[in-house]
């Protein structure tokens, strides 16, 4: 299929009518593609919530298109993943890995595909939902023309990283003015916890009116709850011995170092042989693509094309 470069009013394509609580839905995610394996490098929490999300999306009734960087020149352009569920691969830069902190150049080309590639679909896109600023660039060029409102989950912001980080930060400084132009933009900013959302409101200022929190799930196909002591048994751990179990990439910045260096100074200095344990209240993707959707769902009802949404049960 060939993409015009043709511009095509924001107006000018009226939307059919759908199945009720029925919408299709463009997730932008620049870097992070649902179909790679978590734990390779650059490959970790946000290509799982945006695999999840669109799946259960999809099982909602939904259709749904993920848009991602082209980082293998074998990749199809089109992937029909599941039902009512497709990936597309956008050719943007160089078909090979790129550090998604040197991927800010390529956006532009980025931004035109995926405008090329909405206006040619037989129904229009109702909703755009982006993941990391570089995303949002995309979503605000698809707000501006073909004129369709977005939501924004940031993932991570780039105040915070260069707190933590400093000079290991190797983002573009743009980043900042990039995501705090995106919170007055966007018709939705998905943040992940309350922390999230005061982050974004104490060091970017954004409006709190404008904020929906739509914290991240889990699979019960992958994680579910045991007695201990089976769970215990299972792993060859002993019985009473104080566990710390640690999830997360092996990545500098996700400070697995602070994890270990915390047991040795527990067992060093206080003879505890043992270290760490937190919990959470825990969602599964089901109950968070639930939530996402009625954000979209106040969006879409806020420009005046409202949407029925049905919260699944647990």
């Amino acid at each position: 299929m060939k993409l015009d470069d043709r511009p095509r009013a924001a107006a000018a394509t009226p939307r059919p009518a759908h199945s009720a609580g029925r919408r299709r839905i463009a997730l932008i995610s620049d870097h992070a593609s649902p179909l790679a394996g978590p734990g390779s490098i650059d490959c970790g929490g946000q290509n799982v919530y945006v695999a999840h999300l669109a799946r259960e999306l999809a099982l909602a009734g939904h259709l749904v298109d993920v848009f991602t960087r082209r980082d293998d020149a074998k990749q199809k352009q089109l992937v029909r993943w599941r039902e009512n569920l497709r990936v597309v691969n956008v050719p943007a830069g160089p078909a090979h890995y790129v550090p998604k902190e040197q991927m800010l150049p390529h956006i532009p080309s980025f931004s035109r595909f995926t405008a090329r590639f909405a206006r040619h679909q037989p129904v229009p896109y109702d909703i755009v939902h982006a993941n990391f600023f570089m995303s949002g660039m995309v979503a605000r060029h698809l707000k501006q023309a073909p004129g369709l409102p977005f939501a924004i989950t940031f993932h991570a912001l780039g105040r915070v990283r260069r707190l933590a980080q400093g000079t290991a930060d190797v983002f573009p400084a743009a980043r900042t003015r990039i995501e705090s132009g995106l919170m007055r933009h966007a018709d939705r900013i998905v943040a992940e916890c309350q922390h999230d959302r005061q982050d974004m409101e104490r060091l970017y200022g954004a409006s709190g009116e404008r904020i929906a929190i739509a914290p991240c799930g889990f699979d019960p196909d992958e994680l579910w709850p045991m007695p201990r002591g089976e769970a215990r048994a299972a792993l060859a751990l002993a019985p009473d011995r104080f566990t710390v179990l640690q999830l997360g990439r092996m990545a500098p910045r996700k400070d697995v170092d602070t994890v270990i260096e915390a047991v040795a100074l527990l067992r060093a200095a206080y003879g505890i042989d043992a270290g760490l344990r937190r919990a959470y209240r825990h969602y599964t993707w089901r109950t968070v693509a639930g939530q996402v959707a009625a954000i979209y769902a106040a969006v879409l009802a806020e420009a005046r094309a409202p949407i029925a949404v049905t919260q699944p049960q647990e």
